[in-house]
C-alpha cells in the first residue's frame, strides 16, 4: 500500500532543548496510525506541525506529495483536524455548527447527512451546551470532515467521556478509515492504540524508539524473555510501552 504522509529527519527545539529529534517515519494510505509517548515526549509538537499548525525547524513533511512547509494551504484543504477539546458557541445548534465549519472550506454541505454519520440526527437542532461529551466529540468529528479530508487526525480524541461512549467512538474511526480516510491519532489509552491502530509508533524524548504492529511489537517483547507475575494475557502493548519508556503513559 502507498505512503500518503512522509516525515523524513524532523525536527523541532525550544531554547536549544530539541522537542522532536530528527525523526522519520511513512504512514500507508488507509490505514489508522497511532502515535503513543509520555507527557513530553513530542508527540503532540510532532502532530501539529505535520498538521501546518507549527513550524518546522528541521527536516521535511508531504501529505499525498504536498510539502507540509511550502504548500500549507493546500495541505489544509486535504486535511481534517479534531481537537482534543472541541470548542463550540453553547448556543449553536448542532447543524449550525457544520454549516460553519463547511462555509469556511466553501462548501455547501446538507448538515444533517453528517449528522447522521455520527449518529446525531436526533440531535440536529440541540444546542451544543445540551450534548454530552461523548455527542460532543462525535460532532467535532463531523465538522472536521465536512471537505472530505483525505487524511483525519484526532488528538486523545476519548479523554473525558464514559466507557460505552468511547466504544462507539471506536466504531466511529473505524468507520472513518473504512471510507477511505487515512487516520492518524494519538491516544493515552493502550488498549484503545491495540484495538484500533494498525501500526503505532512510540514516542520518547523527541525520538521515534519502536514502530511496529502492536502485535508485533508484543511478540518482540516476549522473546527478549518478558513474564508477567499475574498473568492474565502474555502481554499487551502497555507493557510494551513501559518496557521501552520506563513509565506509564498517564504520569
Amino acid at each position: 500500500m502507498p505512503n500518503i504522509l512522509a516525515v523524513k529527519d524532523l525536527k523541532k527545539v525550544y531554547d536549544d532543548v530539541p522537542a522532536v529529534d530528527g525523526i522519520s517515519f511513512n504512514v500507508k494510505r488507509g490505514e489508522i496510525f497511532g502515535i503513543l509517548g509520555p507527557n513530553g515526549a513530542g508527540k503532540t509538537t510532532t502532530l501539529e506541525m505535520i498538521e501546518t499548525l507549527r513550524p518546522i525547524d528541521g527536516g521535511s513533511i508531504t501529505i499525498d506529495g504536498l510539502d507540509v512547509a511550502k504548500q500549507p494551504e493546500a495541505v489544509k484543504r486535504i486535511i481534517g483536524v479534531q481537537p482534543q477539546s472541541p470548542a463550540f458557541q453553547n448556543k449553536q445548534k448542532a447543524k449550525e455548527i457544520i454549516e460553519m465549519f463547511a462555509a469556511a472550506y466553501g462548501e455547501k454541505v446538507d448538515p444533517i447527512e453528517f449528522l447522521d454519520d455520527v449518529q446525531l440526527r436526533e440531535k440536529a437542532n440541540a444546542y451544543a451546551e445540551d450534548l454530552s461529551g461523548g455527542q460532543r466529540q462525535r460532532l467535532s468529528i463531523a465538522a472536521a470532515l465536512v471537505h472530505k479530508p483525505k487524511v483525519f487526525f484526532l488528538d486523545e480524541p476519548t479523554t473525558g467521556i464514559d466507557p460505552q461512549a468511547r466504544r462507539n467512538l471506536w466504531d466511529l474511526i473505524r468507520e472513518v478509515r473504512d471510507k477511505g480516510v487515512t487516520v492518524i491519532m494519538t491516544t493515552h489509552y493502550l488498549d484503545e492504540a491495540e484495538l484500533l491502530c494498525d501500526r503505532v509508533a512510540i514516542m520518547d524524548h523527541g525520538k521515534i524508539i519502536a514502530l511496529d504492529t502492536p502485535k508485533k511489537l508484543i511478540k518482540q517483547l516476549l522473546d527478549r524473555g518478558f513474564k508477567k507475575e499475574v498473568r492474565v494475557e502474555q502481554a499487551n502493548l502497555e507493557d510494551v510501552f513501559i518496557d521501552l519508556t520506563g513509565r506509564g503513559l498517564r504520569d
